[in-house]
């Protein structure tokens, strides 16, 4: 029973970072109907540039924050520099972009610190609070953090003047227009705001995983997985279904399948979600009077 206890407690902090990598794959979908491929590039290289700012000395959490608005700011310039001026192109040209931007973070982070795996420092304190080491305080830390950003999120959305705007323009930019929202500009928050929950994920996973340019490869695919089971187009059950996907890899892995199989897993599962409820468990589901 501890066992099963420890697996689930893991697997919920592994999900959270699914859930925020499945959150920022929503919150792009529902602003531009794209998937980003690069999410989880983007996040790796804003994790390094947490690394390089805590090693050149700065207090964990005043990097922690630099970090999130670095992200937010790349965020936001990519959609306006690189993607805005091929808005409305076929998408086959945005796959094409969104691979591009993959290879040019993993290639430029690789560049920059190397291919050698670094250790990332956890802000919470080792060891267990709890006898047997059931649960670790990163563990713990990592889902609290989690928990809190999407709460964060939750309020700016739904009580925010901005945020508001920001839903409008992902349900209808037409009708938005007419209103006087400015969607340029709310597209590109919803970049930042992507990009910025992603380097909170990279920044939360890195201690677990180790520090190179391929950490979130796997990762993304877990997240794909969560925004796939929730549902693409809504962001509730996408954090839902990143917890789930977690929770699954873990009782998987250790009573089913084993670890090597667990992202084959993954897989299976995105095809099984296409063919059974290609909308997810909580998607909207669409029907057109002919």
């Amino acid at each position: 029973m501890e066992t099963f206890l420890l697996q689930v407690v893991s697997g919920l902090s592994n999900g959270g970072i699914y859930a925020s990598i499945a959150l920022a794959l929503v919150m792009i979908y529902n602003a531009t109907e794209d998937l980003n491929f690069a999410q989880g590039e983007m996040a790796m290289f804003a994790t390094y540039v947490a690394w390089a700012l805590i090693h050149a000395g700065v207090p964990y959490w005043i990097a922690f924050i630099l970090t999130v608005i670095i992200g937010f700011v790349a965020g936001a310039v990519i959609e306006r520099v690189i993607l805005r001026p091929v808005e409305g192109k076929s998408v086959l040209a945005m796959i094409i972009i969104y691979l591009g931007l993959f290879f040019i973070f993993n290639s430029l982070a690789g560049f920059i610190w190397g291919y050698t795996i670094k250790t990332f420092p956890s802000p919470f304190p080792s060891g267990s609070p709890f006898a047997g080491g059931l649960v670790s305080w990163h563990q713990i830390g990592s889902i609290a953090v989690t928990l809190g950003m999407m709460i964060v999120l939750y309020l700016f959305f739904r009580l925010t003047p901005l945020g508001l705007a920001m839903r409008a323009v992902a349900q209808n930019q037409s009708s938005s227009r007419l209103v006087g929202i400015r969607v340029g500009w709310m597209l590109a928050l919803g970049w930042g705001l992507a990009s910025a929950v992603g380097a909170i994920a990279g920044m939360m996973i890195a201690p677990s995983v180790y520090l190179d340019p391929y950490m979130m490869d796997g990762i993304l695919i877990y997240g794909f997985t969560g925004a796939l089971l929730g549902g693409i187009d809504n962001p509730g059950g996408a954090v839902l279904g990143g917890f789930i996907v977690g929770v699954l890899e873990n009782l998987l892995g250790a009573y089913v399948i084993g670890n090597e199989l667990k992202l084959f897993a993954a897989l299976i599962l995105i095809v099984a979600v296409l063919l059974v409820k290609p909308n997810g468990l909580f998607g909207k589901t669409f029907a057109t009077r002919v």
